[in-house]
């Protein structure tokens, strides 16, 4: 299988990436960033809120990779939304990763009464050519449909979480009936699967662990996969993913086991809104 596929801006991104999510140890983000292009990895994914921009710039500078032969995502967050401080909040992100410009700029939640504005500014900062792409995070049908409405510019990732325990399969259908790449944070559910039956029976099956299941599963269905990890041997072996198939009919048992599980937070300033 392919390790990368085309957005609907004609750029390639790679099907794995590096989730840097909870990288703000001395020296992890880094260390990370090294072990993960030793491994082939080419795509490192970050926030403003993970408060490791400038670790990720330090770890993108020194990991021996040209800037072109990278895939960089940054996003911005609900209180910059809720400011109007967009650009704002661009410049201070590409500042503190010492690029130039980044290949995906997202919002990282659609915060009400702002994402629409802010996703006009994505425009203007897209057109600008400081980001080869802009999407979204987070976002359901009802967010994307309003997108619609507003904007001809069809946002090139939904970044959602996706895994075995939780299969969105009406918002990952109509992403791909729509162009847009559906991007997998957490898809190893927080290691919430690890220890599940089929899982590791099919683990057996396939002469893998859990995790590459879980992760082999996603790709397979054309879902880009950013686990997180900082331990070089598990960034190692989530890359060993693109050497082996799973059977349909296997395929179809992980699908039924969605139990609609969260396995990450939704922010406290949006806890009390339906997504």
């Amino acid at each position: 299988m392919k390790n990368s596929i085309f957005l609907n801006t004609d750029r390639e991104m790679p099907l794995l990436g590096l989730g840097m999510y909870k990288a703000t140890g001395a020296g992890e983000a880094e260390s990370a960033i090294q072990s993960a292009v030793e491994a082939g990895y080419r795509l490192i994914d970050t926030a403003s809120v993970y408060k490791n921009e400038e670790d990720v710039g330090r770890g993108i500078a020194s990991c021996g990779i040209p800037r072109k032969d990278l895939f960089i995502t940054t996003k911005i967050w609900n209180t910059a939304q809720r400011l109007g401080d967009v650009k704002g909040a661009f410049e201070r992100s590409l500042e503190r990763l010492h690029l130039d410009y980044v290949d995906l700029y997202l919002i990282h939640w659609p915060v009400p009464g702002c994402y629409l504005s802010t996703w006009k500014e994505l425009e203007e900062i897209q057109e600008s050519g400081r980001a080869l792409s802009i999407g979204v995070s987070n976002f359901e049908i009802r967010h994307l449909e309003e997108l619609k409405k507003i904007s001809g510019i069809v946002p090139a990732v939904n970044q959602i979480e996706c895994h075995p325990l939780f299969y969105n399969k009406e918002l990952i259908d109509y992403c791909q009936a729509n162009g847009i790449q559906v991007q997998a944070y957490a898809p190893l559910a927080r290691g919430a699967y690890l220890d599940h039956d089929v899982l590791c029976v099919l683990g057996t099956k396939y002469a893998r662990t859990p995790a590459q299941i879980g992760l082999r599963w996603a790709v397979q269905k054309g879902i880009s996969v950013i686990p997180k990890s900082v331990h070089p041997s598990r960034i190692i072996s989530n890359s060993q993913i693109f050497d082996f198939s799973i059977e349909e009919e296997d395929m179809a048992i992980l699908d039924t086991l969605n139990q609609n599980f969260r396995s990450a937070s939704i922010p406290e300033d949006l806890r009390d809104i339906k997504f």
